[in-house]
């Protein structure tokens, strides 16, 4: 028998007779950033979660890999012995902030390579979120459990291929249980414009995961957030279904697999006669409250205005004396010496950078279809087909060092939007599909959103964490 709890989105306590397995552990009271809470939102008791024998990491986003929890847990040694293994992918990154935290037994997973705890095979399951494994930024692996009785398969947020699904089956007949994907995250659509429908390709193939697998029973698994109070707007412009919906959607699209609700403070257990459900029954997590609706998917309700965040006056004085030295001296500076500068000329590009203070905003356009060298031109040109809108906070924040791009454009702060083409006599041309040669956002390449931004990012959280209660 294997018992499954869920404590919260994709953190999911999995304990067969003599083994207890913690995945995904993100306990903070915000998420992401900061940005995000658990939703529903729930009650631990970290004091009752019992000793583990495994913590497995899925891959590195926050919502998964939270700095914070996993300090805590670095030096909580009831529930971190010094004979718990550290299931991890092969990355880099990931890797050095465990060590950071001082973390020991880091095994690195390999695709369907069985690994051996006492009475269960813990068998990690490939994604491909990219072509192949090699250019995959965030190496990702979901987790197949077996006690030589049941199986329990938790997908996490990967990408499975029908080879993957085939190499499963092969494996273990039939799956007694499952975790899967539900919603298709959009969370970062709203600041780039991009569509906030419900991607329906994608949310078919989730349907379809299920469909091929066929397991015994399924429940919807890994997206239980959302976005705090103080930014709750966004909540409408990234969630686009809900487990409600799954479970219809997939009750007609498959009705020869069960699938019911789970969610945090449930727990599962798993025997070879069948699946029983237990409603709230941990001893050591709770509902507090079943908040989903704040989540409710209406994107085209009212958005507040960009604003900075900062509100002590001094610290505001500070913010905007760095926004104008970055505005007047370096911007078009970096922008001329860019390897971009040709792909913006190519485009005609009309750009426009407008900087939200506290009541008004500070703009700055660059007509790059214009002849000759260009310049940098105080308030609007009038065309725009490459706009960036920031808040001074966030600029300042980029200019220091200080953020992520992660942040940035989760926060409701920054909204870009273009509409890039190219008019010669006669002709009328658009960017090829692959964008190969489409111009970028000045600020992000002036600001690269890369492995160096990143690894300053976890190395500031573990400093902040690390060896605090």
């Amino acid at each position: 028998m294997i018992k499954t709890t869920l404590i919260g989105h994709a953190c999911l306590l999995i304990q067969s007779k003599e083994t207890t397995i913690l995945t995904d552990p993100v306990w903070s009271e915000y998420q992401w950033e900061e940005l995000q809470v658990l939703c529903p939102s729930i009650v631990l008791e970290k004091d009752k979660v019992p000793p583990i024998d495994v913590l497995n990491l899925s891959h590195r986003h926050q919502d998964h890999f939270d700095v914070r929890t996993l300090a805590y847990l670095a030096r909580n040694e009831r529930i971190i012995t010094q004979d718990t293994i550290i299931l991890a992918p092969q990355d880099k990154l990931l890797l050095d902030v465990l060590n950071e935290l001082e973390f020991k037994n880091i095994k690195v997973v390999t695709d369907f390579e069985p690994i051996q705890v006492k009475d269960v095979t813990l068998t990690p399951t490939p994604s491909r979120n990219q072509l192949s494994t090699s250019e995959d930024y965030y190496p990702e692996h979901g987790l197949l459990v077996n006690d030589g009785e049941v199986t329990v398969w938790n997908q996490v947020d990967t990408l499975v291929s029908p080879e993957i699904i085939e190499n499963i089956r092969q494996l273990y007949d039939q799956i007694d249980f499952a975790h899967v994907r539900f919603v298709p995250l959009i969370e970062g659509n709203f600041s780039y414009h991009k569509q906030t429908d419900l991607p329906l390709s994608e949310y078919c193939t989730f349907l379809n995961v299920v469909k091929t697998l066929a397991p015994k029973m399924v429940v919807p698994g890994a997206a239980f957030f959302r976005y705090r109070d103080e930014i709750g707007f966004l909540n409408q412009y990234s969630f686009p279904t809900t487990v409600e919906q799954f479970i219809r959607d997939l009750t007609a699209f498959c009705p020869e697999v069960p699938c019911k609700s789970f969610l945090h403070g449930d727990v599962a257990h798993i025997t070879e006669g069948g699946v029983r459900i237990e409603k709230q029954s941990s001893d050591f997590v709770r509902m507090q409250e079943d908040d989903s609706h704040l989540a409710t998917f209406k994107p085209v309700m009212e958005v507040p205005a960009i604003k900075t965040q900062t509100t002590d006056p001094m610290e505001y004085d500070r913010e905007m004396k760095v926004v104008a030295e970055f505005l007047e001296n370096c911007l078009l500076e970096r922008i001329l010496n860019s390897e971009l500068l040709g792909g913006w000329q190519h485009w005609q590009i009309v750009y426009q950078l407008e900087v939200f203070g506290q009541e008004d905003s500070q703009i700055g356009a660059i007509d790059f279809g214009h002849p000759g060298k260009p310049v940098l031109h105080k308030g609007d040109l009038g065309k725009i087909n490459l706009y960036e809108g920031i808040s001074s906070s966030e600029l300042c924040a980029l200019i220091e060092g200080t953020t992520s791009w992660d942040y940035v454009t989760l926060c409701g702060n920054y909204r870009t939007f273009s509409n890039i083409y190219r008019v010669t006599d006669g002709g009328f041309e658009i960017p090829p599909e692959d964008k190969s040669n489409y111009a970028l956002e000045p600020l992000m390449d002036l600001f690269p959103w890369d492995s160096d931004m990143d690894r300053r990012k976890f190395m500031r959280d573990v400093k902040r964490w690390k060896g605090k209660a």
